[in-house]
Parts: C-alpha cells; sequence; structure tokens
C-alpha cells in the first residue's frame, strides 16, 4: 500500500498516507525551510523584490494572462501610450548585439524605391521608377536605424489627421508652392492643411466625388474597394472614407516630394507604386472602381497595356473613373497646352482600347468619363478584340510582367451571370463567405476554416485588448500593417475600430490568400518580407506579425526583417508578434538592441501553449536638431 501511494503521481486533492505522516512532515518542514532560506539569499542578490507575482528569467520575462487579470513581469507593465518622449530602457542581464541610429539623411530612406539606385535603370515606361531593392550579397543592406526627423511629434487623430499633419513630421513645402493654385496643401506655422483639392477638383474632394456619385451609386455599398492611380496627396481616397469605401492610394516616388507620405502621415492607406512594366501587387478582381485624376499615364500607348492592368485589378462590372487629359479636351486644350488634334487621336486610342477590353462607356459629362468592365467575358469570346492570356495565372502579381493579353474571367453559364460569382454590398460582404472560398479555389480553405478564423480573431483581438488597452481607445492608433495577414481575420475584428489595416500576403505563403481579403471589403498587398516594403518610414502605428519569423526561416536573416519593422513603425508605434516561443526569444535578443520595450506573454489558450507573444512598443527618439548635437 505505501510502495503504491509513493510511485503514484501527485494530485491537488491527494491526502498523505497517515501511518508515516508524522515522520514524512519533519523531513517536509526541513525541506520548505531550506527553500525559504534559498529564496531569500537569491532575491538579496539580484536585488529584485522579496516577492514576486510572476517567475522570471535571464531571457525572457513572460506575463501570464489568466481570464481578464493581467500580472506582469518585472513588476511593470509597458506603457503603449504616446508621449513623444519616452523613458530608457533597462539594461538587459546579457550582452546583446546594439543596432546604431542611421544619419540624418536616411530619415526618408525608402530602400527599394531609392533615387540614386534608380538612375542605373531605363527610363522608358518609368521603369526606373519601379522596385530596385538593395542587393543583400553586394551588402547593400543598411544595418542602422531609420531616425525620424528632428522634432517629430504624434499624427494628428483621426479623422482631425485628414486635414492636418504637422510639418516637423513630413518637412517639404514644395507641393505648397507647385500645386498652390490646384489647392492640394497649405502651410499654416508648425503644420500643413489639407483643403481637399486637386488638379481636377478645385471646389475640393468632396465635391468632385458628389458629381461622380451623381452618375454612379457610391452609397448603397456595391462599390467598396477602390484604387487611385497618381494620387497625390490621396485626397481623393480621403474623402471616400466618410462613403465606406476604402481605397489604395499609390503614386511614384517622384519629382513631387512626400506624395505618398503625406498621404499616410493623413492616415490614408497608400503606397509607392507606378504603372511600369511589372503589374502593381494586387490579386485580380481586386478593386470595384479605379480612378485617374490628371495622373499623366499615357493610357493608350504600349498596345494599351496599362489600361489592360486596370482590367485585371477590376471586379466584374467594376468601373474606371478618368478626368483630365483628353477628357473635355475641347474645353481645355489650350489650358493643357497641347493641340487640338493631338488630343483628339489621344481620346480615340483610348476609346478603341477600352472596347477592345470589352468596357461599355456609361457616361461622359463634363470632365468626367466612366467605362464599366463586362460582368462576364460570354460576349466578348464570341466577338474577340484582345488575344486572352493563357496559362498564365491572373492573381500572380509579385516582379511579373504586365501583359497586353486579356486576363480571363472565370466561366459563367449565361450572359446575365457574375463571372465568378457576385459579392454582396457592404458590409454584408466582410462575413459573407468569399466567393473564392465557397467556389473552392483556395486551396484547403472551406467554408468552415473562413467560418472558424473569423472567430478567432475576434477571440484574439479581446486578448490583445486586455494585454494593450491602448487598442480599444480610438485615436491611439490609425495606421496598421498585418504582416501575414491569411484571409483578413485581424483586420475584419477591428473594423468597427476608426483604423484601417494594410492586410500583407507574403509570396512565400503556402496559400494566396490575397483576392479573398479583397472579397471581403478589406486591402492589402503582396510582398516577400527578405525585402523592404514600398512605403516611407514611419508608416504604421501598429505593426501585427503572425508567424512570420517562422515562415522566413533560413530565407533571410531575422535582423534584417525586424529593421524593417522599425523603419516602418513610427516612434511610440507598437508591435503584436506570435510566433513560436524559441523564435520570440531569439527576437528578443535582437529588439533589445533596438530601443524597443518588450514582453513576451502567454498564448490566449494558456501558458501549455509553445506559441506566445510578444508585445513591444519603439522608443520615442529622432535625429538631433541641427542647432544640437544630441536630442
Amino acid at each position: 500500500m505505501a510502495g503504491s501511494d509513493s510511485a503514484s503521481h501527485y494530485h491537488p486533492t491527494s491526502k498523505p498516507f497517515k501511518p508515516f505522516a508524522c515522520r514524512k512532515t519533519n523531513i517536509y518542514i526541513i525541506v520548505v525551510i531550506l527553500c525559504v532560506i534559498s529564496y531569500l539569499l537569491g532575491s538579496y542578490q539580484k536585488g529584485g523584490p522579496l516577492l514576486s507575482p510572476v517567475r522570471t528569467t535571464t531571457t525572457s520575462n513572460v506575463l501570464n494572462v489568466p481570464c481578464a487579470r493581467i500580472s506582469t513581469a518585472g513588476n511593470h507593465r509597458l506603457d503603449f501610450s504616446s508621449h513623444h518622449n519616452a523613458t530608457g530602457l533597462a539594461a538587459e542581464a546579457i550582452a546583446v548585439k546594439k543596432y546604431p541610429r542611421c544619419g540624418v539623411e536616411y530619415s526618408e530612406y525608402t530602400p527599394c524605391e531609392d533615387h540614386a539606385r534608380s538612375l542605373r535603370y531605363k527610363r522608358t515606361r518609368m521603369i526606373y521608377r519601379e522596385r530596385h531593392c538593395p542587393v543583400r550579397e553586394k551588402g547593400e543592406i543598411l544595418k542602422c536605424r531609420i531616425p525620424a526627423p528632428a522634432g517629430y511629434r504624434n499624427p494628428f487623430p483621426w479623422p482631425k489627421s485628414r486635414d492636418l499633419a504637422w510639418f516637423a513630421n513630413v518637412p517639404h513645402r514644395e507641393l505648397t508652392v507647385e500645386k498652390a493654385v490646384q489647392n492640394w496643401i497649405r502651410f499654416e506655422g508648425d503644420r500643413f492643411r489639407f483643403p481637399g483639392g486637386g488638379t481636377m477638383f478645385p471646389k475640393g474632394a468632396d465635391a468632385y466625388i458628389d458629381n461622380i456619385g451623381k452618375l454612379i451609386n457610391l452609397r448603397d455599398g456595391s462599390i467598396r474597394t477602390a484604387i487611385d492611380t497618381g494620387c497625390g496627396v490621396a485626397s481623393w481616397g480621403a474623402f471616400l472614407l466618410s462613403r465606406n469605401i476604402l481605397t489604395m492610394s499609390i503614386a511614384p516616388r517622384d519629382t513631387h516630394e512626400a506624395q505618398v507620405q503625406f498621404a499616410l502621415e493623413r492616415g490614408v492607406p497608400a503606397l509607392i507604386g507606378v504603372l511600369a512594366s511589372k503589374r502593381l501587387p494586387f490579386p485580380s478582381r481586386a478593386f470595384d472602381m479605379a480612378h485617374c485624376s490628371r495622373c499623366l499615364i499615357r493610357w493608350a500607348e504600349y498596345d494599351g497595356v496599362y489600361l489592360n492592368e486596370v482590367d485585371r485589378l477590376l471586379r466584374p462590372g467594376g468601373f474606371w473613373v478618368l478626368s483630365g487629359p483628353p477628357i473635355n479636351w475641347k474645353r481645355h486644350w489650350k489650358g493643357w497646352e497641347r493641340t487640338k488634334e493631338d488630343l483628339n487621336e489621344e481620346q480615340t486610342k483610348l476609346e478603341n482600347v477600352a472596347k477592345g477590353l470589352c468596357w461599355k462607356k456609361l457616361v461622359e459629362k463634363g470632365d468626367i468619363a466612366i467605362w464599366q468592365k463586362p460582368k462576364n467575358h460570354f460576349d466578348c469570346k464570341a466577338n474577340r478584340k484582345r488575344q486572352f492570356c493563357q496559362a498564365e495565372d491572373p492573381d500572380k502579381a509579385w516582379y511579373t510582367e504586365m501583359q497586353t493579353c486579356l486576363s480571363p474571367l472565370p466561366e459563367v453559364s449565361g450572359r446575365e451571370e457574375t463571372a465568378g460569382m457576385a459579392l454582396k454590398n457592404w458590409p454584408k460582404r466582410l462575413n459573407a463567405v468569399p466567393p473564392r472560398i465557397s467556389t473552392g479555389t483556395v486551396e484547403g480553405v472551406t467554408d468552415k476554416t473562413f467560418q472558424k478564423d473569423a472567430a478567432l480573431w475576434r477571440t484574439r483581438l479581446s486578448y490583445y485588448k486586455k494585454v494593450n488597452n491602448q487598442l480599444g481607445k480610438p485615436g491611439r492608433y490609425r495606421n496598421i500593417l498585418d504582416m501575414n495577414a491569411y484571409l483578413g481575420g485581424f483586420a475584419a475584428a477591428l473594423t468597427d475600430d476608426p483604423v484601417w489595416v494594410m492586410n500583407v500576403v507574403p509570396v512565400q505563403a503556402q496559400v494566396n490568400t490575397l483576392g479573398v481579403i479583397y472579397e471581403r471589403g478589406l486591402i492589402g498587398t503582396y510582398q516577400d518580407w527578405c525585402e523592404a516594403m514600398s512605403t516611407y518610414p514611419r508608416t504604421y502605428d501598429l505593426i501585427h506579425a503572425d508567424s512570420v519569423f517562422s515562415l522566413y526561416n533560413n530565407r533571410c536573416e531575422m535582423e534584417d526583417i525586424v529593421l524593417e519593422m522599425d523603419r516602418i513603425l513610427r516612434p511610440e508605434g507598437s508591435v503584436i508578434i506570435r510566433d513560436d516561443v524559441d523564435v520570440l526569444l531569439k527576437l528578443k535578443r535582437i529588439v533589445s538592441g533596438m530601443e524597443w520595450d518588450t514582453r513576451i506573454v502567454d498564448h490566449e489558450d494558456g501558458p501549455l501553449h509553445r506559441h506566445k507573444l510578444l508585445f513591444a512598443v519603439k522608443k520615442y527618439w529622432t535625429a538631433p536638431s541641427p542647432s544640437n548635437n544630441s536630442h
């Protein structure tokens, strides 16, 4: 009996065997006393508190988050609030690699759109303004941290940021001079004001959008996602947000300094991008509407390849809106300083390209013309005017050459059927099963998978908000990046908050799900995280990374991905990284040399799960003031 008892495993409800209770009690008392003495001596030598609510190790601090109560390691919480100037970090117990601060000349460094690098490439078709990234093998990757300009301040909270930005954050006045007549932007003391003007909408973007709304319905939820090519400071996209239309604004990094940077500073979705020789990094059938307002793109040239790319991106039944040359040329030709013959020829060519794409011209009124893509290619195939692409994945769009052949739509059985299935109007489409899933075209993803993922991310977001209470406070975060978005569940869970999310599907992901994300009424892009993102420094207030570092294990250096995260994260911005605990321990060593304050917390399902979460806050620091050598 005794042998049986001593061999049994301990259980909280088990009781000591009575015949040996007295002798065992004495032994237990001695053991307990020795443990207490050892603990007190250890605490005294480490200079720590005599009593600590959480056991800590020298390599990581793990926060246990049982239910709604959060206990913190090191007896302090991460401070997710913005103060413009955070305190220094505690010294690590073990030596870590330090990543120095770059010089102020790198404060707006965009590695893959660097001006000096671009001069090596052809100017034909704007190729030199496409992505051309540093070469790792040649030692061109920076190993330092990009500084914010001196005097940098946290942006105005949304919706105030739509109209205002701090001059210190984007210290460029060029556009206030070049575009003064067009009312893009004004300089007022220590800030910029964005009146909402544009080249073709001097009365403001709101009035211009109202004019479009008289021609097509912008209010019923049928148009949810849009793309603006040559976006300027993205006023069109900024003012569409009040109509529940989410716009991807793109412009190259060109002579008009910081167009995309101004857009992002305003809290408007944007990427550096250009229609040149490569497809834009979006899936086919992504947008309900595309727009160009005097964007200076030569739509009819090169066999209409740029309109062909717009066709690939538009949903069946989607709209293309054009204002500016050559529309209404009979009125504007003198102001545009072009001949009537030249503009008439350009419009004729453009109309022919649109017909070759089987588009229907809906209306041309005043300065605005609108075409509509067909719901399917049922009649287009019968009256073929442009060759259809063969054996080409229309969703493939990372360093993929543009085509002049027509991207085929999914097959239909009749003229009235929408290719690929019709989408529900917003907001119902957010939680409806996306057609790409319901038709079985996304490998391994079913209706049940989708519903389960949506519920999972609602639970996870609730957990995140318990660890970082700033997530539930309107105004603290606006621009959010999800580095491995899968089905867009994290972004979908945030749709009731005043934020927008750039959903990234890595090109190395096992399944291409970016089309699903767009079918939910969300936006995103493809990205290889071994390279830099096509965006400016200090783009995002919060970065979310689910299993990104496991995905890129042995593909590229972990520190390079973290340095890129640091580049595109604002001072006092926050990070949430989900990954295996061993990966997070390595990451913690890296970020400790980057002036991030970090804590590792348990998985939402409890401490027994190997996956943990690393929460971090980037320290506030800037380049030195010109009058000072230090900040």
